[in-house]
């Protein structure tokens, strides 16, 4: 028998405890992370219980009459430990879809995990999604290394980095998110028109309450000019590019290619995977393939974040 409760502040010691200990745990899907912004949602996480055990949780909020894989989340759909089973997931949701009709809901959108953020596999919800008749609405299409059998840089991202070491740049951890955030803006308006999601000051805190978790690391010149820099978000198995920016002469100079030649031949080499992040824009309609181009020189292939619904 499945018990369902919804998550409050009580709870938040246990949820996160269950995140980190997950299967396919993220520390997005730690409390401190998900309520930087509780009042931007109406949160309706998910906490599923068998015989009092707590085996399962769901970042969640509603709008209206539909229940959704947290919106301010890039995904994140049922979160499950190492004894999670398919007959189990399945009971799992045979209860939420009752649960929901409790509540009048009307339909689940829901954001699978991306298997590369999985220590072992944990796809039980997307077989089960199918069986209940969940449509595939949207696919964004992510790039990612394995780093146990990398391929080879183009010759374009090599000659990008002989041009920086010839520049004498150097790559550094860096704690100046203030440079990094005006290079970001700047970038960001003049080239997309657009805004960094995060705030200067939310990205602060997110850094203050998860430190071993969010990096940044920058190239700079002699006189010590940020000319590039990637924000990285990380965990045991992964390291996954938040936001990638490089200036006007940082792109001269080959500033991003050394930045990501160290991360991914020496930072991280011993991770599983490295992500760039999606290239897909339009609700994962067009492929942006400058974008994309970019990240599969660095070697850099293809995965897919999966939106379903769920008509209850």
């Amino acid at each position: 028998m499945i018990e369902i409760k919804q998550y409050n502040v009580s709870t938040s010691t246990v949820w996160d405890e269950f995140v980190l200990s997950a299967k396919n745990g993220h520390f997005m899907f730690c409390r401190g992370y998900m309520d930087y912004h509780s009042d931007r949602f109406k949160d309706n996480s998910l906490m599923f219980f068998k015989e009092g055990q707590l085996v399962g949780l769901m970042p969640a909020n509603i709008v209206d009459d539909v229940l959704y894989s947290h919106q301010g989340l890039t995904f994140g759909g049922i979160i499950s430990d190492f004894s999670m089973t398919t007959p189990l997931m399945i009971s799992i949701f045979d209860h939420l879809i009752e649960y929901l009709k409790n509540l009048q809901i009307k339909k689940l959108i829901y954001k699978q995990i991306p298997y590369i953020y999985s220590k072992v596999p944990a796809q039980e919800d997307q077989y089960i999604l199918h069986n209940k008749g969940a449509s595939l609405f949207r696919v964004d299409v992510s790039s990612s290394i394995d780093l146990a059998n990398k391929i080879d840089f183009s010759s374009r991202r090599r000659r990008g980095i002989k041009k920086a070491e010839n520049s004498e740049l150097k790559v550094i951890k860096s704690l100046d998110y203030q440079a990094f955030y005006q290079v970001l803006t700047e970038v960001l308006k003049a080239k997309h028109g657009t805004e960094p999601t995060h705030s200067l000051s939310e990205i602060e805190l997110l850094v203050s309450r998860f430190p071993d978790n969010i990096q940044l690391y920058t190239t700079i010149d002699s006189d010590n000019q940020l000319l590039a820099a990637v924000l990285i978000f990380q965990m045991k198995n992964w390291a996954h590019a938040q936001y990638i920016v490089s200036s006007e002469k940082g792109r001269e100079v080959g500033a991003l290619d050394l930045l990501f030649g160290k991360l991914i031949n020496n930072v991280y080499k011993d991770m599983k995977f490295f992500d760039f992040g999606i290239s897909t824009e339009s609700q994962g309609k067009t492929l942006n393939y400058g974008l994309i181009i970019q990240k599969e020189e660095f070697g850099a292939r293809a995965i897919v974040h999966n939106f379903f619904e769920l008509n209850l």
